[in-house]
């Protein structure tokens, strides 16, 4: 009888331990994001949103304001359609813009909230109309090298 309790204690703390690196895990890959706040909804289109994810940071002067809810393709414009809760607390002119921006080097990916210099704040259902797409890096190096082959042929061409 005292063994089987202690086993099923060691067992209780066995799940237990486990359910504490599941959540670390889903925290760390950013899957999970438990907060209670009041949120209102934004909406913002982008020709290339890169290596954005659902759940992403939102994030203005360094300060985590938001998180993207879900990312759609709109079939009229041809462009990423990134839906954003932000924090009732924080309010943005309306002339604001959005940048998809990275962590560093090969980070993730969040989105930048700049704000504009209007009096008239953003308000739920609004659309951000200002924004610039992500920068694929794949597309800078294939740049970078066709101006290098471009620039070495007018340079042997000229001798």
């Amino acid at each position: 009888m005292q063994a089987s309790r202690h086993d099923a204690l060691v067992g209780f703390f066995v799940l237990l331990g486990g359910a504490a690196l599941l959540f670390l895990a889903l925290k760390a890959g950013n899957l999970l994001s438990l907060n209670f706040d009041e949120t209102y909804q934004l909406t913002a289109k982008f020709d290339n949103i890169g290596g954005l994810k659902a759940h992403a940071a939102v994030k203005s002067a360094g300060v985590v304001v938001g998180r993207v809810e879900s990312i759609s393709f709109d079939d009229k414009s041809f462009q990423a359609r990134v839906v954003i809760n932000l924090y009732k607390g924080v309010a943005f002119p309306k002339d604001s813009s959005a940048k998809i921006l990275t962590s560093g080097l090969l980070g993730e990916q969040y989105i930048g909230l700049e704000p504009g210099a209007e009096e008239k704040n953003l308000a739920a259902g609004d659309i951000i109309k200002q924004t610039q797409s992500a920068v694929v890096l794949e597309n800078l190096i294939g740049q970078f090298l066709y101006n290098k082959a471009a620039d070495s042929g007018t340079a042997s061409g000229a001798k």
